[in-house]
């Protein structure tokens, strides 16, 4: 974990930067497709995503993170076929990331952050590597 500040426009101009961004959501994806089948099943989603986004779920209830998956996965698996595929991974996390911005606003907010986490590669995007 590395500590670091953050603000929307730490978000924003990472996603912004169509070519850096997509290059990480790529490595993010093949880093969650953990069968390889180029597909994301629900587990394997659940299984990564809280390092990726740096979401501290340790002290969440069990219930709590279950439905917080279920909501993800369901909204971004448009086609509806029990899988989420790189175009959908891709929406999913640029309309994550945008939310996250708009959440810190535009005042610094010190966050811990994992550091093979998307939120990272945002700072590391803005700052240079930490």
């Amino acid at each position: 974990m590395s500590l670091a500040v953050v603000n929307e426009t730490t978000m924003t101009t990472f996603v912004e930067d169509r070519k850096a961004f997509e290059k990480c959501v790529k490595e993010c994806f093949e880093m969650l497709d953990v069968d390889g089948d180029g597909v994301l099943s629900r587990n394997e989603l659940r299984e990564g995503f809280c390092k990726l986004m740096s979401l501290g779920h340790e002290t969440r209830q069990k219930e709590e993170i279950d439905h917080l998956y279920n909501t993800i996965f369901n909204r971004f698996d448009e086609d509806q076929n029990g899988s989420i595929d790189p175009k959908e991974f891709m929406c999913l996390m640029r309309e994550i990331m945008f939310a996250m911005g708009r959440g810190f606003g535009n005042s610094p907010v010190l966050v811990a952050l994992e550091i093979d986490s998307l939120l990272m590669k945002a700072v590391e995007h803005e700052f240079g590597p930490i």
